[in-house]
């Protein structure tokens, strides 16, 4: 055999036969990473409305930032369609953006553009608290969905069972100091500060908390379990 061939058994049979869809890897990180953020023109795309909108409402007024934010999330969700490209990211934020503008658009006041986003991290702060408390860690179910195929061989597992806990409380924490800062900022009246906090503290602080994620999980998987003692 020369160096470099795939080793064969005498039969001359490829070792990798019979191997089934579970037992391939998982994704590398930056795969992992690259799909949840929809990559740097996911991030960019999902932050254009919002940027949009803060500028054209300091220069102008509301009604024109907020026509400005949908037509520009409409136009991205479009382009992505013809291009025949992944258009989850671009709706999910067009969603976002045209609930807000639709509150923003009937009170007058351009707080309530960024209200629902409130609202929802309040929510999704809460439960990701709720779930590890009662044992159900969302992190690890959320895991289980997107990067383990629908398996949830984790909660067998002890050790990850702890470290999905720990992750979503740490989840849950960083959800409830970010949208914190924005529900301060918004009973302050604060429209423009509060513009820029929604873009410092979307995908920054989403990006490190999946790394940390991601990291402590492949962690635990590369170290085997310590089988229990038996009784004598």
């Amino acid at each position: 055999m020369t160096a470099g061939q795939p080793r064969t058994d005498s039969t001359g049979s490829d070792p990798t036969a019979g191997r089934t869809e579970e037992e391939e890897p998982l994704p590398s990180l930056t795969e992992q990473m690259a799909e949840q953020l929809g990559g740097w023109r996911g991030m960019v795309e999902s932050s254009v409305p919002v940027v949009v909108f803060v500028a054209v409402n300091i220069i102008t007024e509301l009604r024109p930032a907020v026509i400005a934010s949908v037509a520009v999330a409409v136009l991205i969700a479009v382009v992505r369609l013809f291009q025949r490209r992944p258009v989850r990211h671009a709706v999910n934020g067009l969603v976002g953006i045209g609930i807000g503008a639709m509150i923003a658009w009937r009170t007058g006041d351009e707080r309530d553009f960024y209200l629902p986003g409130i609202l929802y991290g309040i929510v999704y702060g809460l439960v990701l608290l709720g779930s590890a408390v009662i044992r159900q860690p969302l992190v690890g179910w959320i895991w289980s969905i997107i990067a383990a195929g629908g398996r949830s061989e984790w909660r067998q597992d002890p050790r990850l069972v702890r470290t999905f806990t720990r992750l979503t409380v740490l989840w849950g924490v960083v959800w409830l100091a970010k949208v914190g800062v924005q529900a301060g900022l918004y009973l302050a009246d604060m429209d423009t500060a509060l513009g820029i906090a929604r873009l410092l503290l979307g995908y920054p602080p989403y990006a490190l908390l999946l790394v940390i994620t991601i990291w402590a999980v492949r962690r635990v998987n590369r170290v085997p379990a310590v089988p229990a003692p038996l009784g004598g």
